[in-house]
């Protein structure tokens, strides 16, 4: 049976939560709407169709997903929303729950159901409540429509889907399923559409962009990716997110050392730095072995940016294992981290675990090593003063540009603002030499003659 859209244009408002992988999913589910006839807004109060794409890897998450779903089913009353539709980790999590708590919603759709949002919301749209909640984990195995939400001149790409981990705190692997690689063809032919659209720069996505391949036994593993992107005519950025610290091989490092147009940037998440918390997380390395695989990227790949994420209050976790984190941090001195608190997550077994870890605790140990951090970052920003880096420019606000160098990753890293003679546009390179340092972000004047587009 097909399912048409109405012929007097629908329009469709979307929301995208979450990581990068999943807004990958909603440009997916927004390519298949504009198959379909559907037009887009970014206006709810003027959209015939909203649809959400949620997350549900931690309570967090869910709680922002839910608080969403709330906020804009009111245009369902105020505005002309006839149906509301919710997609991703949420609903594949808990579809029978939406549907018996939150009325307000038409339509659902799971991980592995991206090709068929277009159906869903044509049923809805004719009065239908749809589920369409089956096996998680949608990996075309072929280049797909999308309709990107960043800018042109950035786009990401997913190399493959769920996750074999099985670390056991996470619930990734139920919501999006075991490890599956995309066929690298597939990735290529991605990558050249979005550089025809004006794309300079490349963000690899996936839950371990590091086992990239290992599932295919076709020889093809990410230093191969990597390096065949690298070579595509107008690329000048790739950038690796996601990358599990067993997985890191001296190929990889080779191909970002040796590249041009790959960032010296690895965002590692690392977890923990107590062996024995590491252990319990089913985390599968040591600290002792963390500080090797660190010093092994440094000396491999020079002035290397190094993000990591790491997880406080895991059930058992002491005085003393925290303390060794902190240490860990000191010592190691990354360029940035991102912290979070343990919630436990239904149905995995760390949620049933016990000495939990009390709420005032968490958020203790989480401003200590936030503003640990901080200190740290900003250190590292202030030896950047007097040099000259590139920067992609983003945008302007009132005099002054803004945007990002090869250590900054979009929308969860810093920016340089920086002031210049000449004009330049967004998707530019410049070169920018730092008067000024932050935490966060850095200060600097633009040195080129003329821009780099």
């Amino acid at each position: 049976m097909s399912f048409q859209p109405q012929k007097n244009r629908v329009k469709v408002a979307v929301t995208s939560l979450g990581c990068d992988k999943n807004r990958v999913d909603t440009e997916n589910m927004l390519g298949f709407l504009r198959q379909a006839g559907y037009e887009f807004t970014g206006q709810e109060s003027l959209a015939d169709v909203i649809l959400i794409n949620t997350c549900a890897f931690i309570d967090q998450a869910q709680q922002e997903a839910i608080e969403t779903i709330l906020d804009l089913a009111q245009y369902k009353q105020t505005g002309r929303c006839r149906a509301l539709v919710v997609a991703g980790c949420l609903p594949q999590r808990y579809a029978e729950a939406l549907l018996a708590e939150m009325p307000e919603v038409d339509g659902l759709v799971g991980t592995g159901q991206v090709d068929k949002v277009a159906e869903v919301v044509a049923r809805c749209l004719a009065g239908e409540k749809v589920v369409m909640v089956g096996a998680p984990g949608y990996l075309p195995a072929t280049a797909v429509p999308r309709v990107p939400t960043l800018p042109p001149y950035t786009t990401c790409i997913k190399i493959a889907e769920g996750c074999s981990n099985c670390c056991r705190y996470c619930v990734i692997p139920r919501l999006r399923g075991p490890y599956r690689s995309r066929p690298p063809e597939a990735v290529l032919e991605d990558a050249k559409r979005a550089i025809a659209g004006g794309a300079k720069e490349i963000v690899l996505v996936a839950q371990d962009t590091t086992r990239y391949g290992s599932d295919r036994g076709n020889g093809i593993a990410l230093a191969g990716l990597v390096r065949c992107l690298a070579r595509l005519e107008g690329v000048r950025w790739i950038r690796l997110l996601y990358c599990y610290p067993t997985g890191i091989t001296d190929d990889l490092l080779e191909v970002m050392a040796s590249e041009p147009a790959v960032c010296r940037y690895l965002d590692i998440p690392i977890q923990h730095a107590s062996d024995r918390i590491l252990r319990a997380m089913g985390r599968p390395t040591t600290q002792a072995e963390l500080r090797k695989l660190l010093a092994r990227v440094r000396r491999a790949v020079p002035g290397i940016t190094i993000r990591s994420t790491f997880m406080v209050g895991y059930p058992g976790e002491t005085d003393q294992d925290f303390a060794q984190l902190l240490a860990f941090l000191e010592e190691m001195r990354f360029d940035r981290a991102g912290f979070f608190a343990f919630s436990p997550q239904e149905g995995t077994p760390a949620a049933r675990l016990p000495r939990q870890v009390p709420e005032h605790i968490k958020q203790e140990r989480l401003e200590k090593v936030a503003t640990l951090q901080k200190r740290i970052s900003h250190a590292l920003n202030r030896a950047k003063v007097g040099r000259e880096i590139e920067v992609l420019v983003e945008g302007k606000r009132g005099r002054r540009y803004f945007g990002r160098t090869e250590a900054d990753a979009p929308e969860v890293d810093g920016r340089v603002y920086f002031t210049g003679e000449l004009p330049v546009s967004p998707g530019d390179f410049v070169k920018v030499r730092i008067t000024r340092a932050f935490p966060y972000d850095l200060e600097g004047e633009a040195t080129d003659s003329s821009s780099s587009r």
